[in-house]
């Protein structure tokens, strides 16, 4: 049995060591506080020189996101970083990746906001994640790490989630979990496939061919009304497709529980030690953890929520995924919010102490 390598790193460089090691072709991003020890890293490491990916330092997070555009319409394994105030220059892209069915992995390290905010950690773009950002009915794919380790492993599931569907899928992180250092095993090297390969994989790509051998055409325009309705009803039905097969959560202690805590990424590492206080003091509290923000794993949180007492959902913002949470269970549970904003981190007593005043 092949002993695995455990190293002590970022969750940031982790996001760069996978992205190698998972055949990525290309990196296309700009440095922004607190993520940008992903390009960092890749300068470092020289995988041009080892794997042929290219790293690419763009003049801004606009052009970064189309060059993105551009590799996915080639069919080729591309991805950027940034942190919220870059993602948002980003949203017009992705928004038009979505409508051209585009493949594409976004790392979004968020920092508080509104605008340029603080650099401090925060959750305040669950909302831009979620509802789409951009224009349109549209939807992104988003899986929100809360360790080192998914850092590593949900770069290649981000990858394998795109190109199932056509879709962009976005890893959204914070400030903590980027800044962090904890023990990791990287994932092993995949080869980067050949343009053969791609293909077959990518039929759709720009260098693809049609039934009747003309060129693929890569938009996301459509002047008659009638056929971008169907456009439209064709994408609602792949996004039903992904909201029944790959919604992802944990759940710990919830089955005896009298409380439920939800929370995702850094703040339900926060939780965990909560409950660990919340025990010592007699209180039965579970954690439900999304793992997946989009699709949001409705019907799992009502099953965990049903018999309880109350459900505080803890946040790094003002409020967001609670409405997710507040629509799924449907007013059957009491349902409150506790948060921190402007780049604080909650301290797991407020938690417990929030449990307490709510409910």
């Amino acid at each position: 049995m092949e002993e695995k390598e455990v190293v002590l790193m970022k969750g940031n460089e982790a996001i760069a060591h996978a992205a190698i090691r998972c055949g990525c072709d290309g990196y296309f991003g700009y440095p922004i506080t607190p993520q940008s020890e992903v390009i960092e890293t890749l300068a470092e490491l020289k995988p041009w020189e080892t794997t042929g990916m290219v790293v690419l330092q763009a003049e801004s997070e606009v052009a970064s996101i189309n060059m993105i555009y551009g590799g996915a319409g080639a069919g080729k394994r591309v991805m950027t970083s940034s942190s919220s105030p870059g993602v948002a220059l980003m949203q017009e892209g992705i928004a038009y990746m979505a409508g051209a069915e585009l493949p594409g992995v976004f790392v979004n390290v968020q920092r508080g906001g509104p605008g340029l905010g603080t650099i401090q950690p925060s959750q305040s773009d669950y909302f831009q994640a979620t509802r789409g950002g951009g224009n349109g009915d549209y939807y992104v794919i988003v899986l929100a790490p809360n360790s080192v380790q998914e850092m590593a492993d949900f770069v290649d599931l981000a990858f394998e989630l795109a190109f199932k569907y056509r879709n962009p899928a976005m890893i959204l992180s914070d400030g903590v979990i980027g800044q962090m250092m904890e023990k990791v095993v990287l994932p092993p090297f995949k080869p980067r496939r050949t343009d053969e390969e791609i293909m077959r994989e990518c039929p759709w790509a720009t260098f693809g061919r049609t039934k009747d051998r003309q060129p693929n055409v890569i938009t996301s325009l459509e002047l008659k009304p009638e056929v971008m309705e169907q456009k439209n009803l064709h994408l609602q039905e792949k996004y039903q497709q992904i909201r029944e097969a790959e919604v992802r959560y944990e759940t710990q202690h919830v089955d005896d529980a009298d409380y439920l805590i939800v929370a995702f990424g850094s703040a339900a590492r926060i939780a965990e030690k909560a409950i660990e206080i919340a025990q010592e003091k007699d209180m039965k509290v579970g954690l439900f953890r999304p793992i997946t923000l989009w699709p949001f794993p409705e019907k799992e949180v009502v099953a965990a929520a049903k018999g309880k007492k109350g459900v505080l959902v803890v946040e790094i913002n003002a409020g967001q995924m609670v409405e997710d949470v507040r629509l799924s269970v449907n007013g059957e549970v009491p349902v409150a919010h506790f948060g921190r904003l402007g780049g604080i981190v909650p301290e797991p007593d407020e938690i417990v102490n929030a449990l307490k005043e709510k409910f």
